[in-house]
């Protein structure tokens, strides 16, 4: 309680505040810190006495009962330390407004909250980049439904002209006692029912209901009038020539897939290629935000498909962490390790490979593919010529016996793992390995592979065909000459080594080891007496060296030996010579 000067209660109570300065702070955050109202004295300026339980602590010994410091009743201090109007102390010792050291020290406190704020705003920007990137991971390894034949047939379901549909057949005659109201119920159960025609309540509901009844017999009357009428006869007769039309339409569309069936059952160009690139571009659904677009070339020749796909940019993969503020309040980005991004890369890269290469498997019903080689081409337009990142070259067997797809979650973070090792084990690029593909080691370095094969001539020669596609031109060239039970022992971007069995009494009899290889050099001597030797560890009758370049004198002068007579040679002519003969598709002239 605080007393009056004549030491009697005046009804008022002073609170004690925890620090001292803490009303005039108070007064400061609301603005009011001009003047201080007449009463302040008492309770926060010192100087003003407090009364309790003993003496104030600021005045003299026993107080001032009348509220007067030391400088005499009624007069306020001076000012000792110099402070200026409207700055009080209030016991502590210090000013209650912040100089100008103070204000610097605000001011860059805001600024530092400032930058961390944006800093906090920029690394969540490039976390949605690295979400977007995930997210793409997981939608390029969906599976994708074959669009063969089959699947792209159309069905016609005709659809009833609206006046025979289900309304018009329960459209009869309106009957009264449809409409017709319940009679009232009995008043006693004893008795026999009320009198109806006293009941005025059910004498309105029964008016009603005759209203009701006219006027639906008056509508079904008209619809039947006019049922017959010019107007509803031409309304059906566009309704049954429009169904007539979509029938054709479904016949029509249905007959030309057939007619492009019979053409792809007879490997013609045109329709393998027409029915690759429509299941390339439905496997696309499922990622149409991120562009990959992937043509189709077919060669007869080898029954080998050549795909070509546009990769995605590099500056899809993020290549920061994030952002970091400095101590000094720089915004510094955190730069992502090199071999991370080239990783995410080559994960984007291998599932859309993988997808593709699934595509073209699945929609090959009638196996009319013997291999199927896929380039993955990254196009920068300030690059002149693009840049082959991935190459694929797999024959059917292989693409039966390796699972396109990875199992389980297609994309997953692992972070007991480092960065090689989710490289060498993601579950995409695994499987392309499997296949023998060739992989760029850093695609922001602009590393580029060498193309499996390119799908550029229209007629290509021998060293436009890929690996596996030149060791299927060589088996299917011997085994219309004769030569069966093929089995190749050695295979490789040159050549290959195989056996084969003749039949009796065809032009090829006997056990033959066969060397093929596509040489722009001619053959020397050095390599007829390898083949030699190989048709004895064989066990074998006969040898062939086939080539698609030029024999030297020395070779032609062995093989007339009698001890080489079983040697055998085909050149580039002959190769050629027997495409036509064979196969009656052309190959062109080249090494």
């Amino acid at each position: 309680m605080q007393y009056p000067a004549d030491g009697q209660s005046d009804g008022t109570a002073t609170v004690q505040f925890p620090r001292p300065g803490f009303l005039a702070s108070v007064f400061r955050d609301l603005g009011a810190e001009g003047e201080q109202e007449p009463g302040d004295a008492v309770a926060g300026r010192p100087g003003g006495g407090t009364a309790g339980d003993g003496p104030s602590g600021d005045g003299p010994a026993g107080g001032d009962p009348a509220g007067r410091g030391p400088t005499g009743a009624g007069q306020s201090d001076p000012d000792p330390v110099g402070r200026g109007p409207g700055r009080a102390d209030h016991g502590t010792g210090h000013s209650d407004h912040s100089g100008p050291g103070e204000a610097d020290q605000d001011e860059a406190v805001a600024a530092h909250a400032r930058a961390a704020t944006l800093t906090h705003h920029r690394t969540r920007a490039v976390q949605a980049e690295h979400d977007r990137l995930a997210d793409l991971l997981r939608r390029a390894a969906l599976p994708v439904s074959a669009m063969d034949f089959e699947s792209q047939l159309r069905h016609y379901q005709p659809r009833p002209y609206p006046a025979d549909g289900p309304a018009a057949a329960e459209d009869s005659e309106p009957r009264w006692e449809d409409y017709a109201p319940a009679e009232p119920p009995a008043a006693d159960p004893d008795s026999g029912p009320s009198r109806r025609l006293l009941d005025s309540g059910y004498q309105r509901e029964l008016a009603q209901a005759r209203l009701t009844h006219q006027r639906a017999l008056r509508e079904w009357r008209t619809r039947r009038a006019e049922a017959g009428s010019p107007a509803a006869d031409e309304s059906r007769r566009a309704h049954e020539a429009a169904e007539e039309a979509r029938a054709r339409a479904v016949r029509e569309y249905n007959e030309s897939l057939e007619e492009c069936r019979r053409a792809y059952r007879l490997a013609e160009p045109a329709a393998v290629e027409s029915l690759l690139e429509r299941a390339l571009a439905a496997a696309e659904t499922a990622t149409q935000d991120l562009p990959a677009p992937c043509r189709a070339v077919f060669r007869p020749l080898t029954r080998t498909a050549v795909l070509d796909l546009d990769l995605p940019p590099l500056d899809l993969v993020p290549s920061l962490t994030g952002y970091r503020l400095d101590p000094d309040g720089d915004i510094r980005p955190v730069p992502r390790p090199p071999a991370d991004r080239a990783t995410d890369y080559l994960r984007l890269v291998a599932r859309l490979a993988l997808r593709a290469l699934q595509a073209a498997d699945a929609v090959d019903t009638d196996e009319i593919l013997a291999g199927v080689v896929l380039n993955g081409w990254l196009r920068d337009p300030a690059a002149a010529e693009p840049l082959c990142l991935v190459s694929v070259d797999a024959d059917r067997d292989a693409l039966a016996r390796t699972r396109l797809l990875p199992p389980g979650t297609p994309y997953e973070e692992r972070d007991d793992e480092g960065v090689y090792a989710d490289a060498e084990q993601d579950e995409a690029l695994v499987r392309l390995r499997q296949l023998g593909a060739a992989v760029t080691p850093d695609p922001y370095d602009r590393a580029g592979v060498q193309p499996a094969a390119r799908a550029g001539a229209t007629v290509p020669a021998a060293s436009d065909l890929s690996a596996n596609e030149f060791a299927q031109l060589v088996r299917d060239l011997l085994t219309r000459g004769g030569i069966g039970q093929w089995s190749v022992r050695l295979r490789g971007p040159a050549g290959l080594v195989a056996t084969g069995e003749g039949a009796p009494g065809t032009a090829l009899p006997g056990r033959w080891v066969v060397w093929a290889s596509r040489d722009t050099a001619s053959v020397g001597a050095e390599q007829i007496e390898t083949l030699a030797e190989a048709v004895g560890e064989e066990s074998a009758e006969r040898g062939l060296r086939l080539t698609t370049g030029r024999f030297t004198e020395e070779v032609l002068d062995l093989t007339a030996e009698e001890s080489h007579r079983h040697i055998h040679l085909i050149d580039g002519d002959g190769v050629r010579e027997l495409a036509r003969t064979h196969l009656g598709l052309p190959l062109a002239t080249g090494g």
